[in-house]
């Protein structure tokens, strides 16, 4: 039926209903002023005043139950109402689903033409290069014209008259879309279940994200959709009910072939038929998968890791946080709250610390709390949930942490990122900065010649030389030996931090020179760099495993005294 009929047969059905509505208001009307007449008739028969005739402002329901009466009218206007709006909406979506089609298939045909441009031989390109084209028409992607059709003996010549697209055409049929089922796209699917805290409540809530992209992992489509009751009662039905709804967001692009691709390696053995499920609602969304598997030309499922479906797994992360925050007025308006799982108060949403990688929420005072003790132990910072080992992102901190901790956190990753004999700091007090000695070599390599030979390196932060065998600022036409003579009063520091170490007994880790001190526990000590040795004597630690005979601990540094160990 065309969208003109179905206008007018709603127009036709709401006029009858008012009509209706108004006849029977009429006929009412019309019955109550003939009862109020014969009333009025009846009431001077046994009076002397002259019956008066009755007024419309006289006549009133005879019958206080008439109002009470449930309005059908009214009803059916309303479903009228909603079946339009149902139809408008359906239709917008329609439009707005063959716009994307048209536009994907634009695309492919665009790349398609691409490739073929860039397979031309270069003379070939320099003498007709101007005279290629290839104008985009519903259904004729696989044609391209050439001036002079010598040009180019690979593509085929059209005519004008197919080379652009009858606007007199109708709706575009799937089968217009010619690039659309010929490409190979790539469908992401990923389904969460999550127990969540809801107020005083804990929940389990789902969610299903999923992704469409083209050949080269261009995201061409992606939706959200939110889990009901039943559907969330394991993470393999979320991930079969993601696998089930993905394919149908495929289906309604007509796309031909498709490459499935999810992390969850159970439900990869589900799909691919080593595995048969022993749930029947497993099965039975099983069974689903593979009839929607029919439909494409091409449909084969593949294994990847989780950090490579990371944008489709926030897809399904926001869909179960859509689920627990709850609408709050306040004084500045209607806002948004959610549970922290960590101090369990309703905070904005707004103020809430999404994690990179694995998306847990928690409270911005929480989170600060959680990475400041972290740097005070001289580490970095994971997800405070448990079991999680997903890494807090440096620049993300920057919301709520100290401008000058965050410095500290960048400084600490870059550390653990390179290997302790691979560092060298910058001798010179006011910079300080920490290098790789490979990269310092290449750096100087730019400024020096013969920089090999001669031990000099440039720092890359503050641009000065300075000595890579001594640690010192560059000393020139002298050598490391002579230098040491001669500033023996300004190395009186370095003589000083070792007589405080014998002292305080302090041990030097043999891999990365840094000093560590025992404040309280055994002495089987693991240094920041990573390595484990004896603070008794210093000999290494191999397989959690002392190779010396010291004593692990002493009681004096396990009995703790109002807070302090005794030493």
């Amino acid at each position: 039926m065309e969208k003109d009929d179905v206008d007018v047969i709603l127009e036709e059905q709401r006029e009858e209903v008012m009509a209706a509505k108004a006849l029977a208001s009429d006929l009412d009307f019309a019955f109550n002023l003939q009862m109020q007449e014969a009333l009025v008739a009846s009431r001077s028969l046994h009076t002397s005043a002259p019956p008066a005739s009755p007024t419309v402002d006289d006549v009133v329901p005879l019958s206080s139950g008439a109002a009470d009466e449930f309005d059908y009218t009214a009803l059916i206007l309303e479903d009228l109402a909603r079946l339009d709006q149902e139809r408008r909406d359906r239709e917008f979506g329609e439009r707005e689903m063959k716009r994307l089609k048209e536009d994907l298939d634009r695309r492919i045909h665009d790349q398609k033409f691409a490739r073929e441009i860039m397979s031309v031989p270069e003379g070939e390109w320099r003498k007709y290069g101007d005279n290629y084209e290839k104008p985009y028409a519903f259904g004729a992607s696989s044609f391209a014209v050439a001036s002079p059709s010598s040009a180019v003996s690979s593509f085929a010549v059209a005519s004008p008259s197919c080379a652009v697209a009858s606007s007199s055409s109708s709706a575009v049929t799937s089968s217009s879309f010619a690039a659309i089922g010929s490409e190979s796209f790539r469908l992401y699917c990923k389904g969460l279940v999550s127990e969540e805290r809801i107020g005083d409540m804990r929940v389990m809530v789902g969610g299903v994200g999923v992704a469409i992209c083209d050949s080269a992992d261009n995201l061409i489509w992606e939706v959200k959709k939110v889990l009901e009751a039943e559907e969330s009662k394991s993470p393999e039905i979320a991930e079969m009910e993601a696998l089930v709804h993905g394919l149908n967001e495929a289906l309604n692009f007509d796309l031909g072939r498709v490459t499935i691709l999810c992390d969850d390696f159970m439900v990869y053995q589900y799909v691919t038929g080593r595995v048969e499920p022993r749930q029947s609602t497993l099965a039975t969304l099983l069974n689903q998968v593979a009839l929607l598997q029919r439909k494409f030309s091409y449909c084969q499922p593949s294994h990847l890791a989780r950090k490579d479906i990371k944008f489709v797994f926030k897809l399904a992360r926001d869909a179960i946080v859509s689920q627990i925050k709850w609408p709050e007025e306040t004084s500045e308006g209607k806002t948004f709250k959610e549970t922290c799982v960590i101090c369990y108060d309703g905070i904005k949403v707004e103020r809430m610390f999404s994690v990179d990688g694995c998306f847990h929420r928690f409270c911005f005072p929480c989170m600060k709390q959680h990475v400041e003790v972290k740097l005070l132990e001289g580490g970095t910072a994971n997800c405070p949930s448990e079991g999680c080992k997903s890494e807090v992102k440096i620049e993300s901190c920057a919301k709520f942490l100290d401008p000058k901790l965050v410095d500290v956190m960048s400084q600490r990753k870059k550390e653990a990122s390179i290997n302790p004999a691979d560092k060298i700091y910058c001798p010179y007090p006011k910079c300080s900065a920490l290098m790789v000695k490979h990269e310092v070599l290449e750096y100087t390599r730019a400024y020096l010649v013969g920089v090999d030979q001669s031990g000099a390196r440039k720092c890359m932060k503050c641009g000065l030389f300075f000595c890579f065998s001594c640690k010192v600022p560059w000393h020139y036409y002298m050598t490391c030996h002579d230098y040491s003579r001669s500033h023996a009063n300004q190395n009186a520091g370095d003589g000083m931090l070792k007589s405080l170490a014998r002292k305080k007994l302090w041990r030097q880790c043999a891999k990365c020179s840094q000093m560590v001190e025992l404040a309280w526990g055994c002495y089987h000590i693991t240094c920041r760099c990573g390595y484990e040795f004896c603070y008794t004597c210093g000999a290494e630690w191999k397989n959690k495993k002392a190779t010396c005979t010291c004593p692990i601990w002493d009681e004096r540094n396990i009995i703790r005294n109002n807070g302090n160990p005794r030493r």
